[in-house]
């Protein structure tokens, strides 16, 4: 099992955080431009982790010199089951440099995208360090 993975399913944020790229680059599936950096990504993280209910991961995907990995989660926003995929890269020294996540149905990710605009002050003001982090 990938450390990301593990960290996750524990629910670790500091570990999922120390396992950040700080040149990071987060990609959402529901807003239009990437989110450079590992405050901002971190913040993401903790929210979706907010966000998603009852959420796990069921199949983890690696290419042959493991620097790149697919881990398809389902989860629960607001009553609407969801399907995704986080896609990462890893760099040569094994921190996550890239971070992409594709979720389905549409109406899933519509709910997604209203969950997580409203948690949004919250990620802008950890990102920046003006706010304890949960």
């Amino acid at each position: 099992m990938h450390p990301f993975r593990a960290a996750v399913e524990a629910r670790d944020t500091a570990a999922i955080e120390d396992l950040l790229a700080d040149e990071v680059v987060f990609t959402s599936p529901v807003a239009f431009k990437p989110y450079p950096g590992k405050p901002v990504t971190a913040a993401i993280l903790r929210a979706a982790m907010r966000v998603f209910e009852n959420f796990r991961y069921v199949r983890e995907i690696a290419d042959a010199n493991g620097r790149d990995h697919a881990f398809v989660f389902e989860a629960t926003v607001d009553g609407k089951r969801i399907t995704g995929c986080d896609f990462v890269r890893v760099n040569a020294a094994g921190k996550i440099d890239d971070f992409m996540v594709m979720v389905r149905p549409l109406s899933a990710a519509q709910a997604l995208s209203v969950r997580m605009g409203a948690e949004f002050p919250r990620i802008a003001a950890e990102a920046a360090g003006e706010a304890p982090q949960a």
